[in-house]
């Protein structure tokens, strides 16, 4: 009888912990995401690649204090996909990633580079030559707190 008492309380415990880590998740789903800048770095011609800095402010309007590991994400340039995307930081323990306290503003910057292709070489000349009025980013941002992970779908454009 203690035996199952004691799997009984190790079952109720572990659900507990779950139901806990669950109270996070509608705090960390008010995560806020836009796209801040896009702006053109280094260019290789011969290697057909241009470089964009891409800039991403994430707002924490709750009260929960969290991290940001994941950021995917695919740029557009008037309208044209350009690629995807990636900021993260999965290899980095919670402590040493930014930190968003309550109503905190961070930019998160990434470095995006753009493939010259016979399927884009317009847009990629578009690119270089500073022509793309308007960029757009679409994809999941992840958020984590100590107890709780969520995924969130964004859309922004500048």
């Amino acid at each position: 009888m203690t035996v199952y008492a004691a799997l009984a309380g190790t079952l109720a415990l572990m659900g507990a912990i779950v139901y806990y880590a669950s109270l996070d998740n509608e705090k960390l789903e008010q995560v806020e995401i836009e796209l801040a800048s896009v702006e053109l770095g280094d260019i290789n011609m011969i290697s057909g690649q241009a470089k964009f800095d891409v800039t991403f402010l994430v707002k924490n309007p709750s009260d929960k204090t969290f991290t940001v590991s994941l950021i995917r994400y695919q740029l557009y340039g008037d309208g044209k996909l350009l690629g995807s995307g990636q900021y993260s930081t999965t290899d980095i323990a919670l402590p040493g990633r930014a930190v968003f306290y309550p109503d905190a503003e961070v930019p998160l910057k990434n470095m995006f580079t753009l493939y010259k292709t016979e399927d884009n070489e317009e847009i990629y000349e578009d690119a270089i030559e500073g022509r793309i009025i308007s960029f757009s980013a679409e994809g999941i941002i992840t958020a984590e707190s100590s107890w709780s992970t969520i995924e969130k779908e964004f859309k922004s454009d500048i």
